[in-house]
């Protein structure tokens, strides 16, 4: 089988192919793509618990803790305690945090007005459904590779 073939190269291909694309239209802003997911998954009125971030875009915690910091000197975003548990630090958007996560969210759905005007309604359901079966397997755990 080549490598082609296979379902992890395809994968791979097409991932590092939006990947780079997303890193032109943020690199327009000063961002990056990782950045741009993190913007974008911080609620705008009531922040997001730093804990909360990671898993919800699949980077490991110090990633994470590092790219916070950066953003923190950069002052695209603040963090604040919660106000209802103190052990709990919010992450909340600058004003300039605003605008990046809004040319983040800008390519990100025109990205998929692309794609939506290429590939049928009918196509991405099956490529959804797919997708989630995949990432299913993998989550199962219930698998020895070696």
């Amino acid at each position: 089988m080549k490598a082609s073939e296979t379902v992890c190269y395809n994968i791979k291909t097409a991932w590092h192919a939006i990947y780079r694309m997303y890193n032109m239209a943020a690199a327009k802003h000063d961002i990056t793509t990782s950045i741009g997911f993190v913007l974008l998954n911080i609620d705008v009125k009531n922040g997001t618990p730093a804990t909360k971030i990671a898993p919800l875009i699949g980077l490991e915690t110090r990633s994470l803790t590092r790219m916070l910091k950066t953003l923190e000197s950069q002052q695209i975003i603040f963090r604040q305690a919660d106000i209802s548990d103190k052990r709990l630090v919010r992450i909340f958007l600058t004003e300039k945090g605003i605008k990046k996560r809004e040319a983040a969210r800008k390519a990100v759905l025109t990205f998929n007005h692309l794609v939506h005007e290429r590939i049928s309604q009918e196509k991405l359901d099956i490529f959804f459904q797919v997708v989630n079966e995949i990432q299913s397997i993998t989550e199962n755990g219930k698998y020895d590779l070696a």
